[in-house]
């Protein structure tokens, strides 16, 4: 049933907000109840101290003997008791400090008066609380059933539970003595619980109207976050079927705008790694057929006797070289892949530079003749020791100043410079030769790209040189880089960690400690 984000979400906020009206409707129905009878009960206290006035009148008049005027007395007296008993939905009660009933707004009947009278034929109030009362002036509210009294079955359409209000009220008697009068006032909890009922009604409503109002905002909202979400997993489902230039358009600045862009990103990463895998299958490719195709034809024409055989030494010659070049080439294929997988461990040794360029020098010497190149090295101190693997860098050396003899035109010059910053070594090899164009300068370092189209100007290169050399610079946690103006030759610059220097004695540097 739950299967998608936009079901999901629904039905989480539609659980939060049935649960978030449940318990404010509970706690509303715990504080209405006591907030409701409170306000009640302050109701009939009030109501008590009216009723009280109108009875001071009357025994006000009592004491004067008018009776015409006790006569009108009377009747205000029982008049308002009635009407305060409608307005306050409430049986009124004025009790004597023996508890006795002195006048009510209600007509009790014969047979309830009948079981709570006396010998003296007056009805006696059942409550317990009434010593109390006549001690001092008091109020006492209780909610019950007024020690049985309202279980009769007389009043069983209000239930058997009221409240009651009972206030003392001190009078002087005629004979000069003090003497308390109670006045009760009695309203059914129903009555009470009715306008609880009526709060509770108003706030089911109004539940009601927000939750279909959330229904609709939550239906919007949900269907805003999850129509997001399907473009990507659209997406997604496109890439993975391999249409990699398939990308989302999601402008939000929240997480799942985040969560697009680094969707996008990765996108443009496989494309990347895409466009990559099958570049570099048509390089190798390419490298691999170009001399397999001499090598097989060469081979075969001296089998089938189309090359003559006081040729066949030369062209062996060449089948040689073609099948070293393939030994290269796989050679350095498999080490860049030991590289990347992190398989190459580096042998890490304290040794001069400036002695490992002099070597490579050497090692190149020949081609240096050959082309007639000038060599101007410029070591800033005689001995420049650093912390790296001596071998791999040799490598890194070897390539670049093979690049730099490849595409220098005879004649030119090759500088080496070494020299300190900080805590690092920089060497530089650069040349006069032809130069990079600016928007090749990133892709010199992919492998087997050549910025000469035809593939280079000789054949003993494999295009891996300088990735390799990248990676062997990486694994050292340094860098290197390349700057280059056409036809002013380029300048490749990497730096290494200087060794540090204890009592004439070279070790490896603090940091890596």
């Amino acid at each position: 049933m739950f299967k998608t984000i936009f079901t999901k979400l629904i039905a989480i906020f539609l659980l939060i907000l049935t649960v978030a009206f449940a318990i404010a409707g509970f706690m509303l129905n715990f504080f209405l109840d006591d907030y409701v009878t409170e306000e009640k009960a302050s109701t009939l206290e009030i109501a008590a101290s009216w009723v009280n006035r109108v009875f001071e009148n009357y025994l006000d008049l009592l004491d004067l003997n008018d009776y015409v005027n006790v006569a009108a007395s009377e009747l205000l007296l029982r008049d308002s008791l009635v009407n305060y008993g409608n307005y306050f939905e409430s049986y009124i009660w004025i009790v004597s400090q023996d508890g006795y009933l002195f006048r009510s707004n209600w007509d009790m009947p014969q047979l309830i008066a009948n079981k709570y009278s006396d010998e003296t034929g007056y009805v006696r109030i059942p409550d317990n609380s009434l010593p109390k009362l006549v001690q001092s002036e008091a109020t006492i509210r209780t909610v019950g059933d007024f020690g049985g009294f309202f279980k009769d079955p007389y009043f069983s359409e209000h239930g058997d539970i009221w409240l009651t209000v009972a206030r003392s009220f001190k009078y002087k008697a005629a004979n000069g003595k003090d003497t308390m009068v109670i006045i009760y006032l009695h309203t059914p909890v129903e009555e009470v619980k009715a306008v609880r009922i009526k709060v509770l009604t108003y706030f089911a409503i109004s539940g009601a109207v927000a939750m279909g109002a959330a229904v609709v905002l939550i239906y919007f909202f949900s269907g805003k976050l999850s129509n997001p979400l399907k473009q990507i997993k659209y997406a997604a489902s496109r890439i993975s079927n391999g249409e990699f230039e398939k990308r989302v358009n999601i402008k939000s600045r929240d997480e799942v705008g985040e969560l697009a862009k680094a969707f996008n990103h990765m996108a443009d990463a496989l494309q990347s790694i895409e466009e990559m895998r099958r570049g570099f299958v048509a390089n190798v490719s390419h490298e691999l057929r170009t001399p397999m195709t001499s090598i097989r034809g060469f081979v075969e024409g001296i089998l089938d006797g189309t090359i003559p055989q006081e040729k066949q030494n030369h062209y062996l010659t060449i089948v040689r070289d073609e099948t070293n070049r393939l030994n290269r080439l796989v050679n350095d294929l498999l080490d860049l892949a030991r590289m990347e997988a992190g398989e190459i461990k580096l042998n890490f040794v304290v040794f001069d530079i400036n002695e490992l360029l002099r070597r490579c020098v050497i090692k190149l010497e020949a081609l240096l003749l050959e082309k007639e190149l000038i060599v101007d090295a410029d070591f800033e101190e005689e001995d420049m020791p650093v912390w790296a693997d001596q071998d791999a860098i040799e490598r890194v050396v070897y390539n670049l100043m093979h690049n730099a003899i490849k595409f220098t035109p005879a004649g030119g010059k090759i500088g080496l410079i070494t020299c300190r910053h900080k805590d690092v070594t920089e060497v530089t090899v650069k040349d006069t030769g032809i130069g990079i164009e600016p928007e090749e300068l990133d892709m010199i370092w992919d492998r087997f790209y050549k910025s000469d189209k035809s593939r280079g100007r000789d054949k003993t290169g494999t295009g891996l040189g300088l990735a390799i050399a990248r990676n062997i610079i990486n694994e050292h946690g340094q860098t290197i880089r390349a700057e280059s103006k056409p036809g002013e030759g380029t300048t490749f610059v990497f730096t290494l960690a200087c060794a540090s220097r204890e009592n004439d004695e070279y070790t490896k540097p603090e940091a890596y400690d």
